[in-house]
């Protein structure tokens, strides 16, 4: 049965799998009666009314004025001090029933601001899903003067103020303290430049059958979220009892320089965390002892080196040894432009990242695109505009970006950011929803790099997957050590070490 605890769905999308509950027979008053009785039931129980008291709620025209409205009669119900602010103008139909019976119920009103935001809780119900016009006048000053207020802000399914699809401010929106996503996640949830406005995300489960979102939606048009499905198949949560090294994957990780001594230790920690059978590391000759002394267990190949101290050439290797090879940290463009063109070719998944990344900027993607193999790119924002300088317009959908990357290239896309998205050419998608800001510090991508490539290596038939499901062992291991040390920075050493805490919280 499909998960849908996982799935990020667009305001199409939604719209389409509401209509067609209703067309099944669900009455619309029925389902926002639900829907808003369980946020009545999570705002007692996180606000209680011994420190809450005075809400206030703002009621839009549309839908999600009416789920405000039923949430205000509960809430009153209950014996809070509610107190209402809607527009001027016409409501829809079962929303003004709704509020014709809060002012049967004498539930105040008013347009006073000051009287207003004088309150413990402000609860947002001014716009739900798919809105697209941008916000101006009298709301835009409304938006502004709630978010002033310093007031808690609980928005009811998504800001209001955020496109639903892509999480940009259309004019003005509310900064929400908490938001309480109805039903499916919205796409929103997935784009970066929604952070700010979000708050502590909770999604209510309102009890959409599975069957009609399979029924509507192909799995490729939906964007997922990492399941415990995903992570028990391709973590290394539990082993054969039979197995040994040979049949655990092995690495070749290439890169290093006298440039950027640091990041390939970076990678090959990461890497080490995988549990990889055998792991073979390429570096300068001159870091060799390096490599070797922090990672004992490592085959080390020491290369020729050019007059910078990156790698000069690969010496002869049988890549038919290697279940995988990730390329790129701390090579330096002249190092990556030495041994590329002789790696590309190769009949081996490839992980690209760094400077593996810049050199391919500077040459025709066609060869990447005429590769075999699956192949996974790991920008960031900065290397995604210079790979893809006057192809893909950087927007604020990362979604599509992404999207558009591995269709443009054929390989798997993983635009690295605070809302990792991870790509396949044919459109599906997973999105990291869950991060930390401690990961903002040179070498986390490294250790990432070294992640990808040492479950890559264990599992090679599935890139996508593995992409998604490193980059999610990566964030969280950065949230568990931001919780223990600092949310300033953790740097690459501290993160890896974290990693096999993570799976120890997980369920086996």
């Amino acid at each position: 049965m499909l998960n849908l605890e996982n799935i990020f769905v667009s305001a199409a999308q939604m719209q389409q799998i509401e209509t067609e509950i209703f067309k099944q027979g669900m009455p619309v008053a029925a389902l926002m009666e639900k829907a808003a009785g369980l946020i009545s039931q999570y705002l007692q129980k996180n606000y209680p009314k011994q420190n809450y008291k005075k809400i206030s709620i703002l009621v839009g025209s549309g839908h999600n004025g009416g789920d405000a409205l039923v949430v205000a009669r509960e809430l009153y119900f209950l014996g809070y001090q509610v107190l209402l602010w809607r527009p001027s103008g016409k409501l829809k139909s079962l929303t003004q029933n709704h509020w014709d019976y809060a002012q049967f119920l004498g539930i105040t009103h008013t347009k006073d601001l000051d009287i207003f935001l004088d309150c413990d809780l402000i609860v947002d119900g001014l716009f739900g899903f798919g809105l697209t016009r941008p916000i101006t006048g009298d709301f835009a000053l409304l938006i502004d003067e709630v978010n002033e207020s310093a007031r808690p802000i609980v928005s009811i399914d998504l800001p209001s103020g955020l496109h639903t699809d892509t999480g940009a401010v259309l004019g003005a929106a509310i900064q929400a303290t908490e938001s309480l996503c109805l039903g499916l996640w919205k796409r929103a949830y997935g784009q970066e430049q929604a952070l700010p406005y979000l708050g502590k995300i909770c999604r209510l489960d309102f009890g959409i059958p599975p069957q009609i979102v399979a029924d509507n939606l192909s799995i490729k048009q939906m964007i997922q979220g990492v399941s415990q499905d995903i992570l028990q198949h391709y973590l290394p949560l539990e082993r054969s009892p039979l197995t040994h090294k040979y049949q655990q994957g092995h690495l070749l990780l290439i890169g290093g320089s006298q440039t950027y001594l640091g990041s390939i230790l970076l990678a090959a920690l990461g890497a080490r965390a995988t549990g990889v059978g055998m792991l073979t590391v390429a570096v300068p000759e001159s870091l060799k002892l390096l490599i070797v002394a922090q990672l004992p267990e490592a085959l080390v190949i020491g290369c020729p080196e050019d007059d910078t101290g990156a790698i000069a050439q690969l010496p002869s290797l049988d890549f038919s040894c290697y279940q995988a090879v990730a390329c790129g940290c701390g090579l330096t463009l002249a190092g990556a432009a030495n041994l590329m063109p002789d790696l590309m070719p190769r009949e081996v998944p490839l992980v690209l990242d760094a400077d593996a990344l810049n050199w391919l900027a500077e040459e025709d993607l066609e060869v990447i695109q005429s590769r075999n193999l699956p192949t996974i790119l790991t920008p960031h924002l900065g290397e995604f505009k210079r790979l893809f300088l006057d192809q893909i317009p950087i927007t604020p959908d990362r979604i599509q970006m992404a999207q558009a990357a591995a269709q443009l290239t054929g390989a798997i896309a993983l635009l690295k950011g605070a809302k990792t998205i991870i790509a396949r050419p044919d459109s599906t998608t997973y999105c990291i929803a869950e991060s930390t800001p401690a990961l903002a510090r040179g070498g986390s991508g490294d250790v990432l790099l070294g992640i990808i490539g040492g479950l890559l290596a264990q599992q090679p038939g599935h890139p996508l997957e593995v992409a998604a499901a490193a980059a999610w062992w990566h964030a969280q291991a950065g949230i568990l050590a931001a919780q223990q040390r600092t949310i300033a920075g953790v740097d690459g050493v501290t993160l890896a070490k974290f990693l096999p805490k993570v799976l120890h919280k997980l369920p086996l």
